[in-house]
């Protein structure tokens, strides 16, 4: 029985896109190669549509942070080498990946809120000067002026000269920042944590965190960092699942 194909507009359509998104798919290497007719039109089959909604899925939304979207990445293009295996094998390591992500995520806000509660994060006695505090803090100048900058932090000076003096409590902020920072929260997402905090309200950080204002008209997945690993870590069980299914339908 003669095999039925696919056209170009069948596959944007089952799946939600312009046609020349598919064709942007075959040419970044996100689907198997795609044979032609003595025509030149594009033959695909039921195998590309199955690779085409496994790109989709991988793809949509927001990336939370560069490794977990290189991660995807080699994912959908082992796929379409027709490494089912491999790219099933990959899709376990890359929720390892949003997991440890959201466990860092999780880390440093149980930081914070401990210390939001009075708990000390530094013991540093005299003040320290610019350089000797981003020296502790294994930090740049310029990332500690950027901070201070952008309001996340008011660094006391002193009168003589000007100096910017770093006690035990502005060091014990800037971990807190660091760390959130490092487990990936936007700056965005901090400054309204510290607002909040500043105004003496120390309940619900962790939603403040998470939440943008509605002034916030355009924002990345760092300025929800919780609910865009969550969203990840649910896709890339979803992409699992369409790989074992796409592998079922091989075997079969």
């Amino acid at each position: 029985m003669k095999p039925r194909y696919l056209r170009t507009s069948d596959i944007a359509k089952a799946v939600g896109v312009h046609p020349n998104t598919v064709r942007l798919y075959e040419e970044w290497g996100f689907l198997p190669p795609i044979p032609r007719s003595p025509s030149g039109y594009r033959l695909f089959t039921t195998d590309h549509l199955d690779q085409m909604r496994l790109a989709r899925a991988a793809f949509q939304g927001p990336w939370p942070g560069q490794n977990i979207k290189r991660s995807a990445l080699g994912m959908v293009r082992l796929a379409a080498s027709g490494d089912l295996g491999g790219a099933l094998e990959h899709a376990y390591n890359h929720l390892a990946l949003v997991k440890a992500e959201r466990a860092q995520a999780e880390a440093a806000v149980e930081l914070l809120e401990r210390w939001a509660q009075g708990t000390a994060a530094d013991t540093t006695s005299a003040p320290l000067r610019i350089g000797q505090a981003a020296e502790l803090l294994n930090v740049t100048t310029d990332t500690l002026r950027n901070w201070e900058r952008n309001g996340l932090i008011d660094v006391p000076r002193d009168p003589r000269n000007r100096y910017r003096l770093y006690g035990a409590t502005e060091i014990g902020r800037l971990r807190v920042i660091r760390m959130l920072r490092r487990a990936g929260y936007s700056t965005m997402a901090i400054l309204r944590m510290v607002r909040r905090l500043d105004r003496g309200e120390d309940q619900n950080l962790r939603q403040v965190l998470d939440t943008p204002h509605p002034e916030e008209d355009v924002y990345i997945a760092a300025d929800r960092w919780l609910s865009a690993l969550d969203e990840q870590e649910r896709r890339a069980m979803d992409l699992i699942g369409q790989l074992e299914e796409m592998i079922s339908k091989r075997q079969a």
